[in-house]
């Protein structure tokens, strides 16, 4: 046979309040922040992005883009690197 469970907001007769720190709001937010790694888009980004793989796909094409050009910078124009 299972328990009913509680529908209070008191505390449990065998804990005090004083057993309990002083509860502070935000106290991990700056930590949970800077650690953290979830990207907000602007809106009207959010609209052209369906989804968390397009975006990916996007990055992605943008990160081959740009090693593309910049590994070819400082070699003349015919004898870039080729391509593995």
């Amino acid at each position: 046979m299972k328990k009913a469970k509680s529908r209070s907001d008191e505390l449990r007769g065998e804990y005090k309040r004083s057993d309990f720190k002083k509860l502070e709001r935000g106290r991990y937010y700056k930590r949970v922040r800077a650690n953290s790694n979830v990207v907000v888009l602007d809106p009207e980004l959010a609209d052209v992005f369906p989804n968390a793989a397009a975006v990916n796909k996007a990055l992605h094409s943008l990160a081959e883009l740009a090693e593309a050009v910049t590994s070819g910078f400082g070699q003349p124009a015919g004898r870039r690197r080729s391509e593995k």
